[in-house]
C-alpha cells in the first residue's frame, strides 16, 4: 500500500501502485525538487526509467531483489550505454530479509598478458591514452559472470525471463533523453576513430532527443546470454567477437582469459556507527574500508548540532577524507595478491590517532599527511542501482566501464562497449590516474589481478532491521558521496530524496583542495574555511546517488538523483 511521507489517507492512493516517481527540474539551474513517496511492496531506483520499470515488473512477477537486479543490469546495458554494461564489472552487496549478508566481486581482471609497465614510455612515464582508449585499456569483463553467480545463489525466476526484457529493448529501441543525445553527439569523433567498422551508437547526422536507439548486435549477444547463460558470453560466438576485436586493435584479452574468469563471493566489511550497522564492500573495493574510516572519524562530534555543510562540519569531514584517501593510496588493492590490513585500518584507536593531528585553527596540508603507520601482521561514469523486494531482501549494486563509454570501442558483431578499467591500476605507482587518484605498489598491474575501485555499494541496518540501501557513480567521489548521503539522513534528519538532492563537496588527499558543487557552501562558510588555509574549487555535479530508505513505519522511500535521468519506481 502506498502512502505519502505526511501519512495522508492511504485509501486516497489505493489505485496508484507501480507509479514512477518522475519529477520536474527547477528553473535557474538548481537541482530538481523531488518529493518522497513511500511504498509497501518494493522499490527499484536506477539511472534510467526503462531499467527501473523492468526491475519493478520482475518484482511483480514474483521475483526477488536479486532477480530484479539481474534484469536491471541487462536493461541498463541497453538503455544506459555510457555506464550500464555487459563489458565491464562491479560489486554487489546483498542482505536477505532474515539478515544474512554477502558481497559479490565481479570486478574486471588484468589479462594474462598484462605487465606492470605496459602503459609507460621508454623513459618510464605514463602514456595516459593507452590506458584510456582502445582495446588495450580493457580488463577482462566480469558483469555477466557476476549476474550468473548472483542468480545461481539467490535467484527465483528463470534466467531467460530476466534477460528477455533487455533483448526487447535492444531490438525495439528506446527513446533517447536530451542528456543521452548530447552525450552521444559529444562522442561522435571518438566513436568514429575507434570503431572503423561502424557501431549503432553512430549516425550520419546528430542524435536528437526522442530519437530511437536500436541495437540489433547487442540484442544478438543478449540472446546468447539468455540461451547459454555465462557460457553465452565467455565462450562461443561472443567470445570469438571479443578476441577478434582485440586482434584488430592491439588488445590483450584471450579466449583463455574469458573462459577462466570467475566472480568471487567475499565476506562483507561490517562496522557500527552509533545505532547503525554498516554492511559494505571489501577490497578490491577501497570504498568499504574508507567509508568505515570516515564514519568512525566523525562519530564523536556533534554534527547534528553544527548542521549540514556548516564550516565546522565541512572542516571535520574534509580532514577525515584527507586521511582516509592517503591510506587508500598506500594499503588497498586486490586481496588475492596483497595483504590488506583491513582490521587495523578500521580500528578505533588507529582512526583516533590519525585524527589527532587535526587542528581546528588551520587546514592540514596534504603534504604532511602520509598513510598511517600500520603494525606488521576511478572517470566518473559508473552506475548504481538499489532494490528492495516485498519480503525485505535488499541489493545494492554498482557497476562500471570506468570512463564514460569505457574504452570507446564497441565489439564488432557483439554490440557492447569495452571497459577502460586498466586505468584504475597504478599505471605508475605514485602517478595519478584519470581522476587524480594516486596509487601505490599495492595496486600495481599484474596478470589476473583486479584493479582497485572506489565503488561503494552499501546497506545499513538499524536495530537489526533494514534501514538504507545506497550507492552512487562518481569515480573518486563515490566514497564521499555515499558518506555524505548517509550523514544527511542519520545526522541531519533528511528524507531519502532530500539527502540525495543535497549539494556535495569532496576531498581526496591529492590534489589538496576541496571540490564543491555550485552553491554547496554558502559564502560565509567559504570565507571561514579559506581563512584557515583551505583551497576551494567549484565544479559540476558530484555523484548520482540512487538510494532507498525504510521508514520507521515499514515503508520504502526512494531517492533518485536529479543530476541525471534517474528514476525510483515503487509498488
Amino acid at each position: 500500500m502506498l502512502r505519502t511521507s505526511k501519512r495522508r489517507n492511504a485509501a486516497y492512493y489505493s489505485g496508484l501502485f507501480s507509479v514512477a516517481l518522475l519529477f520536474a527540474a527547477c528553473a535557474g539551474g538548481q537541482l530538481g525538487i523531488r518529493n518522497s513517496m513511500e511504498y509497501r511492496n518494493g522499490m527499484v531506483v536506477s539511472a534510467k526509467q526503462q531499467a527501473s520499470q523492468v526491475g519493478i515488473d520482475i518484482l511483480k512477477k514474483g521475483g526477488n531483489a536479486v532477480d530484479a537486479a539481474v534484469a536491471v543490469q541487462f536493461a541498463l546495458a541497453v538503455v544506459y550505454p555510457n555506464a550500464g554494461n555487459i563489458g565491464g564489472g562491479g560489486f554487489m552487496v546483498f542482505r536477505s530479509a532474515a539478515g544474512e549478508s554477502n558481497t559479490l566481486d565481479f570486478r574486471e581482471k588484468a589479462p594474462s598478458a598484462a605487465s606492470r609497465d605496459m602503459y609507460l614510455d621508454s623513459t618510464g612515464n605514463p602514456i595516459s591514452a593507452k590506458s584510456l582508449n582502445g582495446s588495450l585499456a580493457s580488463g577482462v569483463p566480469g558483469t555477466v559472470a557476476g549476474m550468473a553467480a548472483a542468480h545461481k545463489k539467490y535467484g527465483k525466476l528463470k534466467w531467460a525471463d530476466l534477460v528477455e526484457p533487455a533483448i526487447a529493448l535492444a531490438n525495439q529501441g528506446f527513446s533517447l533523453s536530451e542528456k543521452q543525445a548530447a552525450e552521444l553527439n559529444g562522442q561522435h569523433n571518438n566513436f568514429t576513430k575507434l570503431n572503423p567498422l561502424g557501431t549503432a551508437l553512430l549516425k550520419s547526422g546528430k542524435w536528437l532527443p526522442g530519437d530511437k536507439l536500436i541495437q540489433h548486435e547487442l540484442a544478438n549477444t543478449l540472446t546468447h546470454i539468455r540461451d547459454y547463460g555465462r557460457a553465452g558470453f565467455y565462450e562461443g560466438a561472443v567470445a570469438d567477437s571479443i578476441v577478434s576485436e582485440m586482434q584488430r586493435d592491439g588488445g590483450l584479452i584471450t579466449k583463455a582469459d574469458l573462459k577462466s574468469y570467475e566472480a568471487v563471493w567475499r565476506k562483507p566489511v561490517t562496522a557500527k556507527y552509533k545505532d547503525y550497522k554498516v554492511i559494505t564492500m571489501p577490497p578490491p573495493s577501497s570504498g568499504g574500508i574508507a567509508l568505515v574510516q570516515l564514519l568512525k572519524s566523525v562519530e564523536s562530534y556533534p554534527l547534528h548540532r553544527w548542521g549540514i555543510n556548516s564550516d565546522s562540519t565541512v572542516q571535520l569531514i574534509v580532514e577525515a577524507e584527507r586521511r582516509a584517501y592517503a591510506d587508500r593510496a598506500k594499503f588497498l588493492g586486490d586481496p588475492d595478491f596483497i595483504h590488506v590490513p583491513a582490521a587495523q585500518l578500521m580500528d578505533n584507536l588507529y582512526i583516533k590517532e590519525r585524527m589527532n593531528s587535526f587542528d581546528w585553527e588551520k587546514a592540514t596540508p596534504s603534504a604532511m599527511i602520509d598513510a598511517g603507520e600500520i603494525a606488521p601482521a576511478e572517470h566518473e561514469e559508473t552506475t548504481h542501482y538499489s532494490i528492495v523486494d516485498r519480503d525485505g531482501n535488499a541489493v545494492s549494486i554498482t557497476t562500471t566501464l570506468n570512463g564514460s563509454y569505457g574504452a570507446g570501442v564497441v565489439v564488432k558483431g557483439a554490440g557492447f562497449l569495452l571497459n577502460n578499467e586498466m586505468d584504475d591500476f597504478s599505471v605508475k605507482p605514485g602517478s595519478p590516474n584519470m581522476y587524480g587518484l594516486v596509487g601505490g605498489e599495492a595496486n600495481a598491474i599484474a596478470p589476473g589481478k583486479r584493479m582497485l575501485s572506489s565503488m561503494t555499494p552499501t546497506i545499513l541496518e538499524k536495530e537489526g532491521q533494514l534501514f538504507m540501501v545506497v550507492g552512487t557513480p562518481g569515480g573518486s567521489t563515490i566514497i564521499t558521496s555515499v558518506f555524505q548521503t548517509i550523514l544527511n539522513v542519520v545526522e541531519f534528519d533528511k528524507s531519502m530524496q532530500a539527502a540525495v538532492n543535497a549539494k556535495k563537496f569532496h576531498h581526496q588527499w591529492l590534489p589538496d583542495n576541496i571540490q564543491m558543487e555550485t552553491d554547496a557552501l554558502d559564502s560565509l562558510t567559504q570565507v571561514r574555511l579559506k581563512a584557515k588555509g583551505y583551497i576551494i574549487m567549484e565544479r559540476g555535479s558530484i555523484g548520482r546517488v540512487d538510494a532507498i530508505l525504510k521508514t520507521k513505519w515499514g515503508y520504502y522511500q526512494g531517492g533518485a538523483d536529479p543530476r541525471g535521468d534517474d528514476t525510483a519506481i515503487g509498488w
